[in-house]
């Protein structure tokens, strides 16, 4: 009997040696006891990265999770597209089957996925929340955000894009603080924004999508206020459990990536 080949995925990205996704699906696979890789691939530029989707093509790669700055492409150049990555503008996922390339975005549900693990008490369905940011990003969050019920207002330092971004979704535009009423605020920059938060709710939560640091300004001032927070983390386990079912044909495994992924960010007090 022939061996079934390996299946093979990874994650494509520039730069990205400072991945943690490598880390995590590995963790899993190892778990789930697959006969199966997850790789990091660094494309120089666009013509590599369509080069290397061209190889998906061929059946090389079962898949690819898709990081900067290549999001946007990986959704031209799918056959297939999700209504979710429709929304974000971009894809961080990529399957390669015999009809095609097929685009998604599970950033969204990361994204609710890190809020429901460290905020459960949150509840935005029919409340205002904020999104700081214009960009993909923000985008996903946004996007999110209003299929959860959530009344979303978008904040960035260009106007014009903020209007772009939520006309594009549905939301509207808040400016040029942060609203006093909000019970969530998202910052969806790359950046930690300085922001007033001593007009925020008692029980408003703070979300940072960075993870690099963990607790970023953003996050120490909203804990210094006596606010809940929820870290970047959260997030990028919480969008790659679906990603690994999706590449992998399996749920991901209980197993405890965030203390692993902890000690690679030199972060394992938190």
């Amino acid at each position: 009997m022939t061996r079934p080949l390996t299946r093979t995925a990874g994650v494509a990205g520039q730069p990205i040696a400072h991945s943690l996704s490598p880390l995590i699906h590995n963790a899993w696979i190892a778990a789930a006891g697959l006969d199966a890789v997850y790789r990091a691939h660094g494309p120089a530029d666009a013509g590599e990265f369509e080069a290397l989707v061209a190889r998906g093509r061929t059946g090389h790669l079962r898949g690819l999770n898709v990081t900067a700055p290549f999001k946007e492409q990986a959704l031209a150049l799918a056959d297939v597209v999700s209504p979710a990555a429709l929304a974000c503008g971009s894809a961080n996922l990529l399957l390669f089957d015999p009809g095609g390339v097929s685009a998604d975005s599970t950033d969204g549900i990361g994204l609710m996925a890190a809020l429901a693990e460290q905020a459960p008490a949150l509840e935005v369905n029919g409340r205002p929340v904020v999104v700081l940011g214009a960009g993909g990003a923000a985008r996903a969050a946004v996007a999110a955000l209003i299929v959860a019920g959530a009344d979303v207002a978008v904040l960035n330092r260009t106007r014009a894009r903020a209007e772009a971004l939520a006309a594009d979704l549905g939301a509207r535009v808040a400016g040029p603080a942060v609203p006093e009423t909000a019970v969530l605020v998202v910052n969806a920059l790359s950046v930690s924004p300085e922001i007033d938060l001593s007009g925020l709710p008692d029980d408003a939560v703070i979300m940072d999508m960075t993870y690099r640091p963990l607790i970023t300004p953003l996050l120490a001032a909203a804990r210094a206020r006596g606010l809940t927070t929820v870290d970047g983390l959260a997030m990028l386990i919480g969008q790659a459990r679906p990603s690994f079912s999706a590449l992998f044909g399996v749920d991901a495994p209980d197993t405890d990536v965030r203390r692993l992924a902890l000690t690679a960010l030199g972060e394992s007090g938190q």
